[in-house]
């Protein structure tokens, strides 16, 4: 049975391929680019797409595949990158992609209260819709996505109908099988009548896929984790442009301890600016093999090795605010305080707990791998255990405000090994649902630093605690700004609500005198 399926699949591929560049590429070229023309005779997942869409239909998948590759040419989909999206639009934080869902789709997130109806950006703002579409697919080819609709503090000023048609566009002809669900969040009443055109154009296959949720109801769709307070969730994440909130994450330049070929290449400061610091940190790799060689005949216990790991420690100033997520407690909460090349402090720490029964995997990742030396990289946690991963910038690298971390998190509830080998397996065999994900950002202090930077224990003075109420007093500032934003948007909506009821009461005066003396 699934091995005719399989056939009559393939069938209707190649059928699909054979008729598309028969009827409408040889009779007109032009319309398309040619890196979609091609894409389409290589891409099997591509075509299947489009066939699932259209149930299969060959002629109807045919009109669907000539609408979609000619929008896009017409946006240059396959050229489109930071720098053709307006600085501002991405700055703003009204249209990113930023968690997951309760079935482990990530969340497309569309924040209506910053988009004002505008005819002359318009253009610019579905660009930035197609940017992030055509960026997820790529890197997730076929894998569902959940539109996160936020109409909270939404007034009559965001309401443009031909920008929604897009989006909806953008999920049925141009991105097809890639949307999971369209979850509304708190929509007025006043949009209801929107709504009900919306529901007309998705057709009756995809008004299922509609989900108008309040704060109560969201939660069933999404977890606490990845909802921001205003939807009742504990999501501490806060949107910030530089760099792109999901940009890619990579390995570090060292994956639990230093490389042969990384060793080589460094640079005479680096090793010497090595040789200087109080901390060496050593991978249990390393300790391993160096206790062997100084006694050959007797293994060393594992909590004989942490604590020589501990010891090298001590010597740095353990970070004060702290992330509580459901497997880890992440130290630093969000950012990494790195000091500058002249104070010689160029190393931070990363503290994580494991709060569970079982044994919990992690990995870091960062936006600029070639940057950073992390160790350990890739290893496990003991339940109620801590382990103290040590960055530093490789080289004469510099810190950069746009670089980010990514800690990564499973529950190993299984019994296994935490090897290399097993680790390795583990993440390959993981659901993306069961894992945890939190994000640091960086930060370079000059001079006198707070109590988050890795200080040595005599170097704390007054200057340093003046540092830190300084940077607590300026980031209650920025809280209290923000709070006063949210307060002038809600009055800006009240606003629009009381005129709109106005209006329909004078029309309803209007209609009321008119029959009346009529």
């Amino acid at each position: 049975m699934a091995e005719n399926h399989a056939q009559n699949k393939a069938k209707l591929i190649s059928e699909t391929r054979r008729r598309f560049e028969a009827e409408y590429v040889t009779d007109k070229p032009e319309k398309y680019d040619p890196r979609d023309v091609e894409r389409l005779q290589q891409d099997d997942n591509w075509v299947e797409s489009y066939l699932h869409w259209r149930h299969n239909v060959v002629d109807e998948t045919l009109k669907m595949l000539d609408e979609s590759f000619q929008w896009r040419k017409e946006f240059s989909v396959n050229d489109l990158n930071e720098s053709s999206i307006p600085r501002w639009l991405l700055e703003i934080g009204g249209i990113y992609l930023h968690g997951y869902d309760k079935e482990g789709n990530k969340l497309f997130w569309i924040r209506v209260k910053y988009h004002i109806k505008d005819q002359k950006t318009i253009l610019d703002k579905k660009k930035l819709i197609a940017f992030w579409l055509e960026r997820y697919a790529k890197r997730e080819n076929g894998k569902p996505i959940t539109v996160m609709f936020d109409l909270s503090e939404t007034g009559l000023n965001s309401i443009d109908m031909d920008f929604v048609r897009f989006i909806i566009n953008c999920f049925k002809v141009y991105y097809p099988k890639y949307l999971s669900k369209m979850v509304i969040f708190d929509m007025p009443w006043i949009m209801n009548a929107a709504f009900k055109i919306v529901k007309s154009w998705l057709g009756p296959e995809a008004v299922s896929l509609l989900k108008f949720t309040s704060k109560n109801e969201v939660q069933d769709y999404v977890s606490v984790e990845y909802l921001p307070p205003h939807m009742g969730g504990t999501d501490p994440f806060k949107y910030s442009y530089p760099p792109l909130v999901d940009d890619d994450f990579q390995t570090p330049l060292c994956e639990n301890g230093p490389i042969a070929s990384e060793d080589e290449t460094s640079s005479k400061e680096d090793i010497e600016s090595d040789g200087k610091e109080t901390l060496e940190t050593i991978s249990n790799e390393e300790q391993t093999a160096l206790l062997k060689k100084t006694n050959p005949a007797e293994s060393t216990p594992k909590a004989e090795e942490s604590e020589k790991v501990d010891s090298k420690l001590k010597t740095f100033k353990k970070p004060l605010s702290v992330f509580k997520g459901p497997l880890l407690h992440i130290s630093p909460a969000e950012e990494l305080y790195f000091g500058s090349t002249e104070s010689g402090e160029k190393k931070t720490l990363i503290v994580l707990t494991n709060v569970t029964k079982n044994i919990v995997a992690f990995k870091v990742r960062t936006t600029a791998p070639e940057k950073y030396r992390v160790k350990p990289s890739n290893s496990s946690c003991d339940p109620g255990a801590s382990v103290d991963i040590v960055v530093s910038p490789h080289g004469g690298l510099t810190v950069s405000a746009q670089d980010r971390f990514l800690i990564m998190a499973a529950e190993m509830e299984q019994p296994s090994g935490t090897g290399p080998a097993e680790l390795t397996q583990f993440w390959k065999e993981v659901p993306r649902n069961k894992v945890m994900e939190h994000r640091l950002r960086c930060h370079t202090v000059e001079s006198n630093k707070p109590n988050t930077l890795t200080l040595k224990d005599n170097a704390l003075n007054m200057s340093d605690k003046t540092s830190e109420d300084i940077y607590l007093q300026l980031n209650r500032l920025l809280e209290s700004n923000r709070k006063l934003e949210d307060q002038v948007q809600r009055c800006i909506w009240f606003q629009q609500l009381l005129l709109a009821l106005t209006m329909l009461l004078l029309a309803f005066a209007v209609s009321f005198f008119y029959s009346l003396y009529s």
